[in-house]
């Protein structure tokens, strides 16, 4: 919401407010607090409402992968060949047994990687060999602990960057990629199973264009996320970083069901704006569990561990709509700076241009 808009409906309350009390004073305080406990009673609703959705992938995960194995053995073809000519030609049964497992095996993959590799050996060097090579250094410089802790104030330093440089730092973008390749099998089977085929978008131009813009958006909104929570308010800073990270989370877990909906950015982005109550009630246990650690490694490893049942959960949800009349509009700056920086290197027949994106917010008000 810009200042421009709030100023607007601020002063549109304080006429309505005057001309009613002028007629009925008494009728005028009654309808203006039971509509603003009305609005604000939905708007709950839907916070609600979103953060009980979130939960649904960690609760339907198992038998939705139950239920695609199922499927896949009625869908299987048959053993008869008459039977098998009077159908209609069947999938490739190594393709079908490929799909049957994917959800619950690729969440698992990413919790083992994640968690029992990636997490795990940054726990067992930072509690387990360096304080073990510590000891061990008072042990032989037990006669001079001068001499050992000089030897421990270079070697500390030394162990650390090396073990960053050589290890965490590598695993760290191996991981990334695989986990968006595994992310990306776990929501496209997750939306075969309870939609049908994914519909692409119309080109492919119009695709690369879509998910270049989107990545930078989501780059650039995590820096303004990062900047808000600057501000000399600590507490006030703090709530509206939380409020970013809640509708960045959201979008990374509904984006994939609304691509294979064949949806472009401006209608998702729109989407979450118009309905941010239940969309920062969606992210809030993401955002809360990724705030905890305080290295931003760990906080990926969480991150990793979690998403894939939020995809699931994003591909069940049926948000609430309707719950507030003003949307939200935090992505508007970074789409403008996005519309500049692509204008000025891919050209302007691969932006998505802010004219689309305000339309939509303009049909939604309506």
């Amino acid at each position: 919401m810009t200042m421009h808009q709030i100023c607007r409906i601020v002063i549109l309350l304080w006429l309505v407010t005057v001309v009613v009390i002028v007629n009925d004073p008494r009728s005028c305080v009654v309808n203006i607090f039971y509509f603003e406990m009305e609005n604000l009673s939905g708007i709950m609703r839907a916070v609600l409402q979103g953060f009980m959705d979130s939960f649904k992938g960690g609760i339907i995960i198992f038998y939705l992968d139950k239920q695609i194995k199922e499927r896949s053995k009625r869908s299987s073809p048959n053993k008869d060949p008459k039977t098998r000519r009077r159908r209609e030609p069947s999938r490739d049964p190594a393709l079908m047994k490929q799909e049957q497992s994917t959800i619950l095996s690729r969440t698992f993959q990413c919790c083992l990687l994640n968690g029992g590799v990636f997490w795990l050996s940054i726990l067992l060097f930072d509690y387990g060999l360096m304080p073990a090579l510590k000891r061990t250094l008072i042990i032989l410089f037990g006669d001079s602990p001068s001499t050992s802790r000089s030897v421990w104030a270079w070697m500390k330093p030394f162990l650390s960057w090396t073990f960053g440089a050589f290890w965490v730092l590598p695993l760290f973008l191996l991981s990334k990629i695989v986990n968006s390749l595994w992310f990306q099998d776990i929501a496209d089977s997750a939306y075969r199973y309870s939609r049908g085929r994914p519909k692409m978008l119309s080109s492919l131009s119009k695709l690369v264009a879509d998910s270049l813009f989107s990545v930078l958006v989501q780059a650039l909104f995590l820096v303004q996320s990062m900047l808000v929570s600057l501000l000399p308010i600590v507490l006030l800073g703090e709530l509206l970083c939380l409020i970013h990270m809640c509708m960045l989370y959201s979008l990374y877990a509904f984006e994939y069901k609304w691509f294979n909906m064949g949806w472009e950015l401006h209608r998702r982005l729109t989407f979450i704006e118009t309905n941010w109550p239940y969309f920062i009630g969606f992210g809030l246990p993401l955002a809360v569990f990724t705030s905890l650690p305080s290295s931003y490694i760990v906080s990926g490893c969480v991150f990793s561990i979690l998403f894939p049942l939020f995809i699931i959960s994003g591909n069940e949800a049926e948000p609430v709509s309707g719950a507030c009349v003003y949307p939200l509009q935090l992505f508007s700056p970074v789409i403008a700076i996005s519309n500049a920086m692509f204008n000025q290197t891919i050209g302007t027949r691969s932006t998505i241009s802010d004219g689309a994106h305000n339309a939509d917010v303009s049909s939604s008000r309506s």
